[in-house]
C-alpha cells in the first residue's frame, strides 16, 4: 500500500492551490517543500536585509548560456516565491489563449480557451480574497462572479496620477491584489512588494497551505528535498527520494503532483533520467527544460523634483490601454503597473547610486513597473550540467518592450513629470518563469495535457507555471492558481470519487 494517496512537491501557487482543493476530498495529501516556515524576524522591513544583502535569498547558484555562475534570486519556503510577491492576482485577458502578432513573433495560443479556466479564475479570486474592481479596464475578460473585495485604496500621489492618466484618454484601472491592507501595515509602513510576509498581510500560498493544513488528512512536510523521481518500466511513478530530517528514504503515493516551480521542475525532471526514460521523466517530446519564458521588464522612475511622493505602498494602480495594441502595425505592447514604492535604501541597494542621491530620487518618484510578453522559443532552455541547473535564457520580443518603455515615458511627461528614467531587470530577477514543461494535445510537442497530466506518466501531474503555453504580460500567480483548481477537480473526478466539489478558502 502506497504512504499516500498523492504527493505534492513544492508549496508555492501551484502545489499549495493543488493541496487546498483536494483537502475535503478525504484523500491522503502530504506536500514536500524544501524549505521551512517563514517566521518573523528584525529583517522583515529591513530594505538593506532584503535588497542589498540578500537576507532571505538561498545559497545557491546556477551557470547562465556561458556557464558563468548566478544569483538567480529564488526562495525556497512555505509558500515559495510568493511569500515575496507584489500579490498581483490578475486574471491573462481572454485573447492571451489564442495566437497573438507581436513585433518578435507570434504565440502559439493555448490549447483551452478563456471560458474554459474563468470559474476557476473565479474560485481562486475568492480563495486568495482578491481586493479589485470590475468595470475600469476596457480589457477586462468576461467573469462570472464580482471581486470578494473592493480595491485597495490610492493614496492622494496615486489618485494624482490616475486622474493625470484619464486626462490623456486612458483607462486607469485598480490592481487585483491579494492583500489585507490593515494587517499588512500593522507590521510596519511599507510596501509589499518584494518584502517577505510574516504578518499575514498579503494572501499568498501559505494561506492556501494553512487552508489544506486544517484538514486532519493533509501533512506538511519541510526540510525535505526531493532528489529524483522513481519511475517504473510502464511508465508509471513509483516513489520519490527525498532527503530531510530523517536522512534519505523514498516515499510513495497513488499520484504525484509536481510544482516546484519552473525551473526547479524541469530540473527535477531531468535529474529523473533513467535507463527506461534516458532524456528524463515526462521527456519524451523532448520539451522538458524547453520554452523558458521570463517577462521582459523594466522599472520606470517618474520625478518631479518639487513635488514629493508621499505615498507607502502605491501599487494600486494599472493601465492596460497598450496590451492589445498601440505598437506598429497594431501589435501589443504589454502592461503597466506599480511598483511598491521603492524608498532611498532600496534604490541605493538595486543601483550605484549613494545614498543621499537614492534618497532624493526615491522621495520624488512615482515608480512603475513595465512589462512585455516573452515568446516561446525551443532554445530557450532548462539543462542540467553535472547536478547544476544551467538557464540559457533567450529573451524575445525586446523591441516589443523598448515600445512600451518609450509610450510609458512620452504619457508620464505628458502627466507633468519632467524626468523619467527606466531600468531593465535582468536575469537575476525571477520575474514570472515560465513554459518549461507546456501543456498541449500532442504528446510529441508537448509534455502535459491539459489537466498537467504528463503524457508519459499518468499518475504525474504539473501544477505550476511551467505547463503555461505562453507568459502573456501580466503577473501569472492567478492563472497558476486557476489551473491548479481545475487539475485539482480532475483529480477528485477521476481518482478520488467521493471528494466534494468544493474548494477550501
Amino acid at each position: 500500500m502506497s504512504d499516500w494517496d498523492i504527493i505534492i512537491i513544492g508549496s508555492g501557487m501551484g502545489g499549495a492551490t493543488l493541496a487546498s482543493s483536494l483537502a475535503p476530498s478525504g484523500a491522503r495529501v502530504l506536500i514536500l517543500e524544501r524549505g521551512e516556515r517563514l517566521l518573523p524576524s528584525a529583517m522583515d522591513r529591513d530594505a538593506d536585509a532584503i535588497f542589498r544583502t540578500g537576507h532571505f535569498r538561498p545559497d545557491e547558484m546556477w551557470l547562465d548560456a556561458s556557464d558563468t555562475p548566478f544569483s538567480p534570486g529564488n526562495y525556497y519556503m512555505v509558500g515559495g516565491n510568493s511569500k515575496f510577491y507584489g500579490a498581483a492576482l490578475i486574471r491573462y485577458r481572454a485573447e492571451d489563449f489564442a495566437p497573438i502578432r507581436h513585433q518578435g513573433g507570434t504565440t502559439p495560443g493555448w490549447p483551452i480557451a478563456y471560458d474554459t479556466l474563468e470559474p476557476f479564475y473565479t474560485q481562486a479570486e475568492r480563495l486568495y480574497q482578491v481586493r479589485g474592481a470590475s468595470g475600469e479596464d476596457p480589457t477586462e475578460p468576461a467573469r462570472s462572479g464580482a471581486y470578494p473585495h473592493p480595491p485597495v485604496p490610492d493614496e492622494p500621489d496615486v489618485v494624482r496620477l490616475r486622474r493625470a492618466f484619464e486626462a490623456q484618454g486612458l483607462h486607469p484601472a485598480s490592481v487585483p491584489l491579494g492583500v489585507d491592507l490593515e494587517r499588512w501595515l500593522g507590521g510596519g509602513a511599507t510596501a509589499w512588494d518584494g518584502h517577505p510576509d510574516t504578518c499575514g498581510g498579503k494572501l499568498d500560498a501559505e494561506t492556501a497551505i494553512d487552508a489544506a493544513l486544517a484538514h486532519p488528512n493533509v501533512a506538511l512536510k519541510t526540510g525535505t528535498r526531493v532528489d529524483r523521481i522513481v519511475t517504473g518500466p510502464d511508465g508509471a511513478v513509483t516513489g520519490l527520494d527525498v532527503t530531510g530530517p530523517d536522512g534519505p528514504q523514498r516515499l510513495t503515493a497513488r499520484l504525484y503532483a509536481l510544482a516546484a516551480g519552473a525551473v526547479q521542475s524541469a530540473a527535477l525532471l531531468l535529474r529523473s533520467a533513467s535507463d527506461a526514460f534516458p532524456s528524463g521523466v515526462a521527456n519524451r517530446s523532448d520539451q522538458v527544460g524547453r520554452n523558458f519564458m521570463n517577462h521582459n521588464c523594466s522599472a520606470v522612475l517618474a520625478l518631479h523634483p518639487f513635488r514629493r511622493n508621499r505615498a507607502v505602498y502605491q501599487k494600486t494602480l494599472m493601465i492596460n490601454d497598450f496590451y492589445l495594441a498601440g505598437g506598429p502595425g497594431g501589435t501589443p505592447l504589454g502592461n503597466v503597473q506599480m511598483l511598491g514604492k521603492i524608498t532611498g535604501p532600496i534604490l541605493a541597494a538595486t543601483t550605484n547610486l549613494p545614498r543621499m542621491a537614492a534618497g532624493w530620487i526615491a522621495a520624488r518618484s512615482l515608480d512603475l513597473y513595465a512589462m512585455s510578453e516573452d515568446l516561446p522559443d525551443p532554445e530557450s532552455r532548462v539543462t542540467l550540467k553535472g547536478d547544476q541547473i544551467r538557464l540559457d535564457w533567450k529573451r524575445s520580443n525586446w523591441e516589443t518592450h523598448l515600445a512600451l518603455v518609450a509610450k510609458l515615458k512620452l504619457v508620464l511627461r505628458k502627466a507633468g513629470f519632467p524626468i523619467v528614467v527606466s531600468q531593465a531587470f535582468d536575469r537575476r530577477t525571477p520575474s514570472h518563469q515560465c513554459g518549461t514543461a507546456r501543456m498541449g494535445a500532442d504528446p510529441n510537442a508537448s509534455v502535459t495535457n491539459t489537466f498537467g497530466q504528463c503524457h508519459d506518466h499518468k499518475n504525474l501531474f504539473i501544477t505550476d507555471a511551467s505547463v503555461l503555453p505562453t507568459s502573456a504580460a501580466v503577473n501569472p500567480a492567478l492563472t497558476i492558481a486557476a489551473l491548479a483548481l481545475r487539475t485539482g477537480q480532475h483529480i477528485r473526478q477521476t481518482h478520488f470519487t467521493a471528494a466534494p466539489a468544493t474548494v477550501s478558502a
